[in-house]
């Protein structure tokens, strides 16, 4: 009797040693069945990129760039902006990872002014800067003393004086300086005055002014061609390129290469060159 209760006490616990062990095959198993899961939604997981635009051309372009960076597994998402300010700040501030809306020398003082920690990782295109009939229909029939509008912040401000200067409307001190101001406008025969306007309203208030001189995107988003509308327009060698921007430290994003490639590509260098038909002009 004795052997035949240690024969079964024997045996139930062989079973729950079994029973045991092949629970914590099993809690092993479903273990590495979760974390296979979870690997594979990390390889799968879609990148969200987030840019500040102003409306045309820079936002066109980047529109073009979405499925080439969506195959490689990045939402890029466009945010429209109208002025120069807030988008710059917005990458500084971590709102947005980056921003193509302006040129080297405007972010070179936009920095220096407001302390800000901005890097160009890219240049892409270059927009002519043009000088627009507003009461006054052409640059030979501008009358003495003739009210011209050009952009009240400074790089675009200076930019506008040189090309003014170039069409022989006026001299500044110094040829080179991109911050000029109508302070340094030493030779001034027609007694031209000059109202400093936001960029952005400058198409909107040709009516009230003889001439303007309009940055490419707002001229573009007021219908006009700057090769066929302005009355002149800047050379080709312009300093002006627009580039993309990020914080200081950003440079080396995944995403952000990513996007420096779609945008330096044959794809984007074609569609520039289509669309835009030399109002805008490729600069890689």
């Amino acid at each position: 009797m004795k052997k035949k209760l240690l024969a079964l006490l024997l045996g139930l616990t062989l079973c729950l040693s079994l029973a045991a062990c092949g629970g914590d095959s099993a809690a092993d198993s479903g273990a590495a069945d979760t974390g296979a899961a979870e690997e594979g939604g990390d390889s799968g997981e879609t990148v969200t990129l987030t840019v500040a635009a102003s409306p045309s051309p820079r936002a066109v372009i980047l529109e073009q760039c979405v499925p080439i960076l969506a195959e490689q597994g990045i939402d890029l998402v466009i945010n429209q902006y109208s002025d120069y300010v807030v988008p710059n700040t917005a990458v500084e501030d971590g709102d947005e990872d980056a921003n193509y809306f302006q040129h080297l020398p405007y972010l070179e003082e936009f920095n220096e002014t407001r302390g800000t920690h901005l890097v160009s990782v890219a240049g892409v295109h270059i927009e002519p800067m043009g000088i627009y009939a507003g009461k006054t229909a052409s640059l030979d029939e501008l009358a003495d003393g003739a009210v011209i509008g050009i952009p009240n912040d400074p790089t675009n401000e200076g930019r506008a004086l040189l090309l003014l200067e170039a069409q022989g409307l006026i001299t500044l001190d110094d040829s080179s300086n991109l911050s000029a101001t109508p302070n340094n406008i030493v030779d001034n025969p027609k007694n031209l005055q000059f109202e400093e306007i936001e960029a952005q309203t400058l198409p909107s208030s040709r009516p009230d002014l003889d001439l303007a001189v309009i940055n490419s995107n707002y001229a573009l988003g007021a219908g006009l061609n700057p090769t066929t509308d302005a009355l002149a327009i800047e050379s080709g060698d312009s300093p002006y390129v627009n580039v993309l921007v990020v914080k200081e430290g950003n440079e080396d994003n995944p995403a952000i290469q990513a996007l420096v490639e779609a945008l330096h590509s044959d794809t984007i260098r074609d569609f520039i060159n289509e669309e835009f038909d030399g109002a805008v002009v490729p600069a890689f």
